[in-house]
């Protein structure tokens, strides 16, 4: 499997451009996949820097309703003809920062015949699932981070039932990707055990503390082999690496091949 960042909040090199959002561009032995297509089309001029072709996607995920993992989806709808979209149901829902920053997608598009709604568990193919996870317990709450949803026109904080985790199996690993781990990534890792896991932490708000250097310990126990990138935080994932030793960081532009 071969995986490209189309953006990132950091870039590569100077040939890329970087962003606050994420994109990734997965090819497996049978397919194309687009994973979230960030906050603009910043991820179609770094996909032509690398030579990847995205009207050849065979089908795109996005994995929650924020506007720095779906502001793209316009531009991705108009530069690939036929690729179905897979998102949550409850993706296109009113989500804000605070009280007042609108976060979320386009509702303008909710109508778009391509895009395919999902549930809590969705088969897009063989050793290609789609999770929400929805129904599982969390060991451990980190709260919303300020991060609220509309629902009956009372602002609440955000339960990210909109997020969901894309799992491909593919030659004998279980590999695991996550925008932005807002239900936890400690709980995400104990409910999947994945052999690699590519995804922000959603640790950027952290203090550089003890209780940040004991989160990396407990991810350290796992046999996974850690990507992570966007919502982590560059100063955080530097701590962290002191304490993890299969921690990488994915930068726009970047290619891993697993």
């Amino acid at each position: 499997m071969k995986i490209t960042s189309l953006a990132e909040n950091t870039a590569f090199d100077k040939r890329f451009e970087a962003e606050h959002g994420l994109s990734l561009y997965i090819e497996t032995e049978r397919c194309q996949i687009l994973f979230d297509m960030g906050q603009s089309d910043l991820f179609e001029r770094n996909a032509e820097k690398c030579g990847i072709d995205l009207s050849k996607v065979d089908f795109a995920v996005l994995s929650h309703g924020h506007y720095d993992h779906g502001g793209g989806l316009k531009r991705f709808l108009a530069l690939n003809q036929t690729a179905p979209i897979y998102l949550s149901r409850f993706a296109f829902e009113p989500h804000y920062n605070g009280s007042e920053k609108y976060i979320g997608l386009d509702i303008s598009l909710k109508e778009e015949k391509r895009l395919i709604f999902t549930g809590d568990s969705y088969q897009i193919a063989p050793g290609i699932t789609l999770l929400s996870c929805n129904d599982r317990s969390k060991r451990v709450d980190l709260g919303s981070f300020g991060l609220n949803m509309m629902e009956n026109d009372i602002l609440k904080p955000d339960d990210f039932r909109h997020e969901q985790y894309l799992l491909i199996e593919e030659n004998g690993k279980k590999i695991l990707f996550s925008g932005c781990s807002h239900k936890g990534i400690l709980n995400i890792v104990q409910w999947f055990s994945p052999d690699v896991l590519i995804g922000g932490f959603h640790f950027s708000k952290l203090p550089l503390d003890d209780t940040l250097k004991s989160y990396a310990e407990e991810l350290n126990r796992y046999h996974t082999d850690f990507y992570t990138c966007h919502c982590t935080g560059c100063e955080q994932y530097r701590l962290m690496q002191q304490h993890m030793k299969r921690l990488s960081y994915l930068s726009a532009g970047q290619t891993i091949i697993i």
